[in-house]
């Protein structure tokens, strides 16, 4: 993980009407629009790396023996009943 260190960089977004509405929701508390919006960021990049990290979990999770199910075949004769 890098963060950026030293002086912190100024950004400028272009907002619309959207956007707006969040930023009004966001500082409704009276949080500043610059406190607003780098809480939003932290927590989109949070999620992010959660979600990341949950995808990894369950790729390396054992999946055990197959259990000899043909998941397609049992859908076709479902489906194929429904007729």
């Amino acid at each position: 993980m890098s963060y950026h260190s030293g002086m912190a960089d100024t950004i400028t977004i272009r907002t619309d009407e959207e956007t707006e509405h969040a930023l009004d929701v966001l500082t409704h508390d009276g949080s500043s629009r610059s406190a607003a919006i780098r809480q939003a960021v932290l927590e989109a990049a949070h999620r992010r790396e959660r979600a990341a990290q949950m995808r990894r979990a369950v790729l390396r999770m054992d999946l055990g023996q197959p259990d000899d199910v043909n998941v397609a075949a049992e859908l076709a004769r479902d489906r194929a009943g429904e007729r």
